[in-house]
């Protein structure tokens, strides 16, 4: 076990901003992450687990000890006739384990293809793309209770869900370190391909009768069309959640934007695109310096290299407020600030 003394996190987050901690150290497997947690030299210091660095955003430099979570390993539960319980670790790369999955023919993660960060940040985030949730894949995860050393699991329930969150986001924080999460796939899945950029892209390749492969293979070429390579500009993905409104609200806006992009979100509620307002907003394309906003999707900023972290922060504010000053509705980062 090695402890890093004042380490860079540049090539440790997806936006390669420049911030360094104090300590840094790697855990392979719950034993490892015991060790470190008792480890004198750590005590007292703040804690930050980091797997892929793909939802967070360094304004500063982090004083504390940043904790490296490397828990790969797959392993197969349960198995029937109609579906499997598949367990992953959480430092596994999340692309790679929906790869597997859908070279076994289990259906249920086809649309979540191509998201970037681990497994662990899964159903931290309740991650989403074109249709689809984690929490309606989701069995189970194994967490490490950091005040007692005692892994204790979590059903769907316990997670709390919600829209980008979860329990762990929330009462949760800073409390459990997640080791594992286990999902149950089916062998003869209903795939969701009522996403309309999905069908669009389907039938632009001539595809009637789609299996869980093409799905996967038309959301993984709908995401490089519009997304940028955080290995090649520097991003985290959907800075900004889609906020949800009041009906009326939404009925507002669409009265002086009749091609406002929304949808039911049940109980007299709208979620509205964030994309489409901040686009609208007229920040789509911009740049200044060495960060802007892409000019493919207006959710991404990005950092072209040789900025900081504060400065996308920044920007992302001057983002909140137009949007809010020009449709009076308020955005929430999705990204994690330190």
């Amino acid at each position: 076990m090695e402890i890093f003394r004042d380490f860079n996190l540049k090539p440790f987050n997806t936006f390669h901003v420049p911030a360094r901690t104090a300590r840094l150290a790697r855990f392979r497997n719950v034993e490892e992450l015991r060790a470190l947690l008792a480890h004198p030299e750590l005590q007292g210091l703040p804690r930050l687990v980091l797997g892929g660095g793909s939802n967070v955003l360094f304004t500063q430099d982090w004083p504390g000890v940043v904790l490296l979570n490397e828990i790969t390993g797959l392993e197969l539960l349960l198995e029937t006739d109609e579906a499997v319980i598949i367990r992953a670790g959480a430092g596994m790369v999340w692309h790679d384990f929906v790869s597997y999955t859908v070279d076994q023919g289990w259906g249920g993660l086809e649309n979540l293809s191509l998201i970037p960060g681990r497994v662990g940040a899964a159903p931290m985030q309740n991650i989403g793309a074109y249709g689809v949730e984690i929490k309606e894949p989701f069995h189970h995860l194994e967490a490490l209770r950091i005040s007692d050393g005692e892994v204790v699991r979590f059903d769907t329930q316990a997670c709390r869900f919600g829209y980008r969150e979860s329990f762990f986001k929330r009462e949760g924080k800073g409390q459990y370190i997640i080791l594992s999460v286990a999902f149950q796939l089916n062998k003869q899945p209903k795939l969701h391909t009522h996403y309309g950029s999905i069908k669009a892209e389907l039938d632009k390749r001539g595809i009637t009768a789609p299996t869980i492969r093409d799905v996967s293979e038309a959301v993984i070429a709908i995401r490089r069309s519009k997304l940028p390579n955080p290995d090649v500009l520097g991003n985290a993905g959907s800075f900004f959640k889609n906020p949800v409104v009041a009906a009326e609200v939404a009925e507002r806006i669409k009265a002086k934007f009749p091609d406002l992009s929304s949808y039911p979100a049940g109980e007299g509620q709208v979620k509205l695109a964030a994309g489409w307002l901040i686009e609208r907003a007229g920040w789509k394309g911009f740049r200044e310096g060495n960060i802007g906003v892409h000019k493919d999707q207006a959710l991404v900023l990005v950092h072209y290299g040789g900025s900081s972290g504060s400065a996308i922060y920044d920007l992302s504010t001057r983002v909140l407020e137009s949007v809010k000053e020009q449709f009076g509705v308020e955005l929430e980062r999705e990204v994690n600030v330190i």
